[in-house]
């Protein structure tokens, strides 16, 4: 299909998948169980950091998460003992495990009282037309107190070759304000244009199937040349194709 049939295609499976419906089935639903912005944010990264594997152990797991912070994230990271974190250290999800959620939370605490919130550190190094850069350096400072060597391997750095693709969902999540009741749009100092589709197996298959991706690997380099194609189809909301290609993807096994 040409460019306008391709775009229309794509608008047409974005209106259908971008709607309520749709948190049903995705951990987005964990930080829609909160109306505080800290909240809605930590429980947002903390979901977005296991969203690997089987979509209900995900948020099974990541609800548990919330449970453990007596679903008070925000008052969690900035107020627990050191006997509070011990209740933490049997949680497990794959190969990100108690020691490591531990870890997060100290980084978290760090990150509100010494550097102004997770926005404000993902907000410094934009550039023009991508968050990849402020992705890495994000990394640098979320890691900057002492920390297990283990636990830097559950975030990505974009600029080592990684598509980070549950990071980039994460951003979609806090800056994207879609007005239909699914990303939450509270991030104001970041635009969605910089935003890049979280890339993965499913997005990836549609993507080649609709020949917006060349590149076999999903890595940084395909999430440059995906990103680059989507912003032809629109170049302020580049990101709201993610609905698409991953229902495509999921949903109708296209």
């Amino acid at each position: 299909m040409d460019h306008s049939e391709l775009k229309s295609f794509l608008d047409e499976k974005v209106e259908l998948y971008n709607n309520p419906n749709f948190i049903e089935s995705d951990p987005i639903q964990i930080p829609h169980s909160y109306t505080l912005k800290e909240d809605i944010e930590i429980a947002g990264f903390l979901a977005s950091v296991i969203a690997w594997g089987n979509r209900k152990m995900i948020i099974r797991n990541a609800q548990k998460k919330m449970d453990l912070m007596g679903n008070s994230p925000f008052d969690f990271v900035m107020s627990h003992t050191e006997k509070d974190l011990e209740r933490l250290e049997n949680f497990v999800h794959r190969t990100f495990n108690g020691q490591d959620f531990i870890g997060f939370i100290k980084s978290l605490q760090n990150i509100y009282k010494n550097h102004g919130g997770l926005e404000a550190v993902f907000a410094l190094h934009q550039e023009e037309n991508s968050m990849q850069k402020s992705i890495s350096e994000f990394k640098k400072i979320f890691f900057e107190i002492n920390h297990l060597t283990r636990t830097e391997k559950h975030l990505p750095d974009p600029l080592s070759g990684s598509a980070a693709k549950r990071i980039n969902m994460y951003l979609r999540w806090m800056c994207r304000k879609d007005n239909k009741g699914v990303d939450f749009g509270i991030w104001k100092s970041i635009a969605p244009s910089k935003l890049s589709c979280p890339l993965d197996v499913h997005s990836g298959n549609v993507a080649r199937k609709l020949e917006l991706l060349t590149r076999k690997q999903n890595d940084a380099k395909a999430l440059l040349e995906l990103d680059k194609n989507l912003r032809l189809l629109d170049p302020t909301d580049p990101v709201k194709y993610d609905f698409a290609l991953f229902g495509l993807g999921v949903f109708e096994d296209f």
